[in-house]
């Protein structure tokens, strides 16, 4: 005779039958092994920032009203092991306002304990020149700029760099007088 609440053999009803429930292990397993690999991107050889700074800005030819710029970025690897990317993206902010960005489909490598050179084409546009020149009229005389870049050397999946820079530079000052 079948007890009300069991099944044939006698043991309590589930909501699912044994054969459809998800193993337990599965999610373990799943789990353990997104952290292996979180592990190994977190501990890389390359663990320590790039130093980043602006070596050089330079005018090009630009289109319009749109002023183009060269920024030169010198770009250290304080590690152990070469960076090699193939991509580079960079925004320029003067006064923390965005001035300008630029990208390069560059290719190159950045040896370990070494550092490199890498020119961008950074594009300034009409408006953020026009807010650039209202803020320097609107504070009056103004003898020094902040500066900050921010960008990232594309290394695939696991090896982007990102890096920053910032600091100030002094306008120059101009001595009109008597003859």
């Amino acid at each position: 005779m079948k007890r009300k609440g069991t099944n044939m053999r006698g043991s309590p009803r589930t909501a699912f039958p044994a054969w459809s429930r998800p193993p337990v292990r599965l999610p373990i397993a799943a789990a353990l092994i997104l952290f292996g690999l979180y592990s190994c991107m977190t501990l890389s050889p390359n663990s320590d920032p790039l130093n980043v700074s602006v070596a050089g800005i330079e005018p090009v030819d630009g289109e319009g009203l749109e002023l183009r710029l060269a920024v030169k970025v010198r770009i250290q690897n304080p590690n152990d092991a070469p960076i090699d990317y193939n991509g580079v993206a960079l925004t320029l902010e003067l006064n923390g306002m965005k001035f300008g960005s630029g990208v390069s489909d560059e290719i190159g490598t950045v040896p370990r304990y070494g550092e490199t050179v890498v020119t961008l084409p950074v594009a300034v546009g009409a408006f953020n020149m026009a807010r650039q020149v209202l803020s320097f009229l609107n504070n009056g005389d103004v003898k020094s700029v902040s500066y900050a870049v921010h960008g990232k050397l594309e290394g695939g999946l696991i090896g982007t760099k990102r890096f920053s820079d910032k600091g100030t530079f002094d306008m120059p000052t101009s001595r009109a007088g008597p003859n």
